[in-house]
Formats: structure tokens, C-alpha cells, sequence
């Protein structure tokens, strides 16, 4: 195999890596399954709004490989013998330091921390990701579905 196809190999293959990872962040987003499993509802009004801004460490770490296996092929290119071990090991270095930097950059998410008011009387607060479609307001009714360690906010019917 040359070594323009193995780049594109390896880049096609974090590609999948990255594109596996990525889903909707929304309150309006479930996994397969999720389905047809009892949540827990409550209502209660939104007393708090403050944003937030959330990070992901899912990818930072493909960033970190992706950049660290297109630096370490990228370097192993230069020189021959142990200077091309030495530029291999020094660009996978670089490459994961890179895309870990990167992979930082596009793990940053708009969040929303709300503070709610249950109808029961007791104040709870729940992060989600800022969804553009469902803009909250103080004072605003809200559904909250719990399933397990997750919570979704939803405006009330």
C-alpha cells in the first residue's frame, strides 16, 4: 500500500471514530435504548436561568489520536533509519498535542443551568445544552422527564 492510501486509511478510520461519537445533545434527543422505558415526571417553574458552557472530553481524546497517527506518519516520512524513527516519534507528538488541542475547541458546548421550582415545593437544577428551537424563560411552566441519571427540561403543555 503507498503512503498516500495509508493516510487516507487512517483518516477515513478516526473520521468513523468522530462521526460514531457525534449526537444530538438536545432534550429532545434519546438512545435506541432508551426506548420504551418508564421516566419519572415533574412539573415546575423555572425560577433561574444562567449560561453555562459545557466541555467534552469524547473529542479531545480523537483529536489526540488523530492528530498524534497523521504526525507520526506525516514524520516518519523525513529523514531514514533512526532519524526517520526519531521525526516519526517527535510528529505523532506534535500531531497529538494539536489535535488535542482542537478536539478542546470543538467539545465546547453552550449550556444552560436551570433552576426550577417544583410543584411538590422542592428547587432543583438541571444543565443541558442550549437547543436554539426551545429558548426557556424565568417564570416559564416545565415538564422534567428522568430516567436513571438523566434529566430532560421541556416546556410544559
Amino acid at each position: 500500500m503507498t503512503n498516500k492510501k495509508v493516510m487516507v486509511a487512517v483518516a477515513m478510520i478516526l473520521s468513523f471514530g468522530v462521526v460514531g461519537c457525534a449526537q444530538n445533545p438536545y432534550g429532545d434527543a434519546y438512545n435506541v435504548d432508551e426506548a420504551r422505558t418508564m421516566q419519572t415526571v415533574s412539573t415546575g417553574t423555572i425560577t433561574k436561568l444562567d449560561a453555562v458552557t459545557m466541555n467534552s472530553d469524547g473529542e479531545s481524546t480523537i483529536g489526540t489520536l488523530a492528530g498524534a497517527a497523521v504526525g507520526g506518519i506525516l514524520g516518519s516520512k523525513i529523514g531514514g533509519g533512526s532519524g526517520s524513527d526519531i521525526a516519526a516519534i517527535g510528529g505523532a507528538l506534535a500531531g497529538g498535542a494539536l489535535g488535542s488541542s482542537a478536539g478542546d475547541a470543538v467539545g465546547k458546548r453552550q449550556g444552560v443551568n436551570i433552576v426550577i421550582k417544583l410543584d411538590s415545593g422542592r428547587t432543583v437544577a438541571v444543565v443541558q445544552q442550549v437547543d436554539p428551537n426551545m429558548i426557556f424563560k424565568v417564570g416559564q411552566r416545565v415538564d422534567l422527564y428522568q430516567q436513571g441519571r438523566t434529566t430532560r427540561v421541556v416546556p410544559a403543555n
